[in-house]
């Protein structure tokens, strides 16, 4: 819709970093500013990301403090401790909250009233919820983002498996973005077909096997890829440019954000992912389409085992 649109992006480690040259890439906004602690190291990859403006669209791109956030459209967190190998998600939900209490704040302080926060530190969905809590916009304005990169990891394993483009695979994973996301079977088609009327007439002959293994592989991505080069963030820049791209552009796009649900499958004061209509509203609907038995049970357990960190947390 415009190309007038301002980021900011609070935290210019690998993920933050990224996303800025997916966005400078992209042609998707005017203005971006990193903010970092490390006001050199942000400072240095605006001047580097500046000096490719010869081969992209106008952008301007800078750092500094927060104040960054005054008159953005979309505020991107990315600030936090990086995920260890061998550590989950949720093992970093204390220290990273903390820093979502010291940053929140600032970004209200900043960024206008409209502004959409996107959080993007793990875990996400705890986060999202401290940061919906803390913050003063309506909890619209404030998402996470949750499984959408969960679900392109789906939709492309599934396509090389299926041997159909990425673009022609429909799917998505829902719940929590970790070890108890849920892989929604029920609501997978290619090409506007049903996979449970796909499969039969395919002669590879899949069964409930092969779906456990692209699920349980989808799952573990990550882990996988931080053993073997330490941090995930390419794709998840490319996730969060399409993010920005239906928040900026008011696309109305279906995503699986990172949202406070009120009610949903009976669950509320939890934050996780279920397909949302998101435009330049933020979270404008959570949709809760028909999920097979066993989904909505794998869903809830989900659920419980965020409330549990949450609790913990005294959120």
């Amino acid at each position: 819709m415009t190309a007038a649109a301002k980021v900011a992006i609070v935290g210019a480690g690998l993920v933050g970093s990224a996303t800025a040259f997916a966005l400078l890439d992209g042609g998707l906004v005017s203005e971006i500013c990193l903010v970092d602690l490390d006001r050199d190291k942000a400072e240095g990859h605006a001047m580097d990301l500046a000096h490719g403006s010869s081969f992209v669209r106008p952008v301007k791109v800078t750092a500094g403090d927060m104040s960054c956030c005054e008159g953005a459209d979309v505020v991107v967190v990315t600030a936090g401790r990086n995920q260890a190998p061998g550590e989950t998600r949720l093992d970093l939900s204390r220290d990273n909250a903390r820093t979502m209490r010291e940053v929140i704040p600032q970004i209200d302080a900043c960024a206008p009233p409209n502004a959409v926060v996107v959080i993007v530190t793990n875990p996400v969905d705890v986060l999202t919820t401290v940061a919906a809590r803390l913050s003063s916009r309506p909890p619209s304005l404030v998402l996470g983002s949750g499984t959408v990169l969960d679900s392109s990891r789906f939709r492309y394993m599934l396509s090389a498996h299926c041997g159909v483009d990425p673009r022609n695979v429909h799917a998505y994973v829902i719940g929590e973005h970790g070890d108890t996301e849920v892989a929604a079977w029920s609501l997978t088609n290619i090409a506007g077909t049903r996979l449970d009327d796909f499969c039969p007439a395919c002669p590879k002959g899949c069964g409930r096997a092969v779906r456990d293994g692209i699920a349980e592989r989808v799952r573990d991505s990550a882990y996988h890829v931080i053993e073997k080069k330490g941090a995930t963030y390419w794709a998840v820049a490319l996730a969060l440019r399409r993010i920005v791209e239906t928040v900026v552009r008011d696309e109305n796009s279906v995503l699986t954000v990172s949202t406070l649900l009120t009610g949903q499958y009976g669950l509320d004061d939890v934050s996780l992912s279920l397909p949302c209509i998101v435009g330049r509203s933020g979270v404008a609907r959570v949709l809760d389409p028909p999920l097979e038995e066993a989904e909505i049970e794998a869903l809830l357990r989900s659920a419980d085992a965020l409330k549990e960190v949450q609790e913990d947390l005294r959120i």
